[in-house]
């Protein structure tokens, strides 16, 4: 009967998830046509943007069940892999019983007194032109969380299921009952905090996100836990995270996220890197590290085209790496260039990394794309030059490829597939650079551009289009839900006075921006070790906004400096995205000791590119300020 019911909710989400995907290729189609309305016609609409920014809105809401359906709510894995098949059924039970549901809850009381109030208000568009009954738009935000809370239900359902021993999760409630029961009693006996109730929040939330709970539920249920358990905090404060939340909603600069990934997972399916990588290898063969010098510059493409840090180290790990091994290159030297070449596009724009940090930083996102190329560029200079040096101290590292086919058709064959993805790369960052476009309209016209070269290559299907589409869904919600959570968090957190107590120990007991800046970048480098970097970007850089403008330092310097720091914490082992992903797809091709190896000194090129950009801040404005 349990499973009976949980098949019914899953379709629920499954029908949800599928209308979401909808409205992301209906999204970029009115994005792109409001664009080319606008510019070669100068002919706008206001309603026609608000329809926008509703669909956007659609697509992370009614994601949330979705994702939640498919286990793609990020979780620190690190210890949850190697769990028994009952431990996790327990996590998850737990996830849902405790962090979930008692949230969504919480959520869904406040969003609908949100709702009833802009219905009984009668509540229009304040720009003329706009749409009227904006109640139905914040009713998405019920309708979102009960969908999450029945798909929750389900999760529970499932879980419970495939749980054999019934017994442990007996032990597991009965503790946590324990724990709540002493917590009670020394809240109801106003017992004082014995250590500060900031640093317990952050100590909670590290000790679960370990565990391998939701990334963003955990965030959301710290919150909702020391709400309630402290008498100058409330739940009170958490009444204005629907308010909050539609806010959010309405960020056109947030919009640019899920056309950016849509167009990048289109991409991804053209078989366009193949292509690269294939004629590259060729191109650059006969010189020593010739293949390892391709994969860098392809990584630099695929940045740049498709800013999806996993798909490239995927294609390139599945690609590259057998032909690199089979012309026998170092696994060590094979495996670092294709990690650090896939990480590119955490810093190289079309960055979802710099739009997310241009929202939080309250920043230009088409500065912070201006300042981060050359950076980017360095980078890739940088990797160039450590490997043309290896393999020439090493001439066994890399060796020269020999091929008989004539250089001049390998040139064109190479040229043929560079092209169409540099044009748009061109138009995509072109327009933004030139001011021409924002972000998300660039975004939008970028998913026609990708249609396009996957046309010219007949690897243009509608069942491509709607995988791209439905896996933007599950990103996109894992991404806004792991944003309600940290705004959650947020919340408390200044209510606690962490704010405070953060601006206090940066300007009144150093007072000094270098040891700031060199303590903020060793926290975000060591955090970028376990947990992702949209945690960090919505957690942690919120915090230290007002002490950088404080201490009167550049905040597009900044923002770049916290860019290339996330990206080197995709490498460093053992917890690296990228070597996760390296090593799935590589399988048994190399091993970890050689991919821990290879990335060693990819990492230290890094945090020398890091090190020129402190010393020179210049660098970042060449393309313009």
């Amino acid at each position: 009967m349990f499973l009976k019911l949980s098949y019914h909710l899953d379709n629920i989400s499954k029908y949800s998830g599928y209308l979401a995907s909808v409205f992301v290729v209906i999204l970029s189609l009115l994005v792109a046509y409001d664009a080319g309305m606008r510019y070669l016609f100068s002919s706008g609409s206001i309603a026609l943007q608000e329809i926008e920014w509703h669909l956007f809105d659609m697509v992370f809401l009614l994601g949330l069940t979705y994702a939640l359906k498919h286990d793609k709510h990020v979780r620190v894995d690190i210890f949850f892999e190697r769990y028994n098949p009952d431990t996790r059924a327990v996590v998850q039970i737990c996830s849902m019983l405790l962090l979930v549901i008692p949230f969504s809850l919480l959520f869904l009381t406040d969003a609908l007194a949100m709702t009833l109030q802009s219905f009984v208000q009668n509540e229009v568009s304040s720009d003329p032109g706009g749409l009227s009954h904006r109640w139905v738009i914040k009713g998405m935000l019920v309708v979102g969380f009960v969908l999450l809370v029945l798909q929750a239900i389900s999760e529970i359902l499932k879980a419970y299921d495939r749980l054999n021993n019934k017994t442990l999760l007996f032990k597991v409630l009965v503790g946590v009952a324990l724990v709540a029961t002493l917590v009670y009693l020394a809240w109801f006996n106003r017992m004082a905090f014995w250590i500060d109730p900031v640093f317990l929040m952050f100590a909670l939330a590290l000790f679960l996100l370990m565990l391998g709970f939701q990334v963003a539920f955990v965030f959301a249920g710290v919150a909702l836990f020391f709400a309630l358990i402290t008498d100058e905090v409330g739940l009170h404060v958490l009444e204005m995270l629907p308010y909050r939340t539609y806010g959010i909603m309405g960020n056109v600069t947030l919009m640019a996220v899920p056309l950016f990934i849509f167009m990048g997972l289109i991409l991804e399916k053209s078989k366009m890197a193949e292509g690269l990588l294939l004629s590259m290898g060729k191109l650059f063969g006969a010189v020593r590290g010739g293949l390892a010098i391709s994969v860098v510059l392809v990584g630099a493409i695929l940045a740049a085209s498709t800013g999806i840090v996993g798909a490239s180290v995927v294609m390139m790990s599945l690609i590259a790496l057998p032909l690199m091994l089979k012309h026998n290159y170092s696994p060590a030297l094979a495996s670092g260039s294709i990690s650090a070449s896939g990480t590119l596009g955490q810093l190289i724009p079309p960055s979802i990394v710099l739009i997310i940090l241009g929202d939080q930083m309250h920043l230009s996102v088409g500065d912070l794309f201006r300042a981060a190329v050359v950076p980017g560029l360095l980078l890739i200079g940088l990797y160039i030059l450590y490997i043309l040096v290896v393999s020439y101290l090493n001439k066994d590292l890399a060796p020269a490829i020999v091929s008989d086919e004539p250089y001049g058709d390998i040139v064109k064959d190479a040229i043929k597939e560079i092209i169409p993805p540099l044009l748009l790369i061109a138009v995509v960052l072109g327009s933004i650079f030139a001011g021409i476009a924002s972000p998300s309209e660039s975004a939008a016209i970028g998913v026609l551009g990708a249609v396009v070269l996957a046309l010219t290559k007949k690897t243009f299907s509608f069942s491509m289009l709607r995988y791209a589409a439905i896996e933007t869904v599950k990103l996109t919600a894992m991404i806004f839900m792991i944003l309600i959570g940290a705004t959650a968090f947020s919340l408390v957190f200044g209510e606690l006075g962490g704010g405070d107590m953060a601006i206090d120990f940066f300007t009144g007991d150093m007072q000094d921006k270098w040891t700031f800046i060199l303590i903020a970048m060793v926290v975000i480098f060591i955090l970028g070790f376990f947990i992702d970097f949209i945690e960090i970007a919505f957690v942690v850089v919120p915090i230290l906004v007002p002490i950088v403008a404080l201490l009167g330092i550049d905040p597009i310097w900044f923002a770049i400096l916290i860019a290339m720091n996330l990206q080197a914490s995709f490498l460093t082992p053992p917890f690296g995205f990228a070597l996760f992903y390296l090593k799935g797809a590589a399988g048994d091709k190399v091993s970890t000791g050689a991919i821990y190896k290879g990335v060693v000194p990819f990492i230290l090129l890094q945090l020398m590119a890091l090190g020129i950009i402190v010393m020179f801040p210049n660098l970042i404005y060449l393309f313009g300020e």
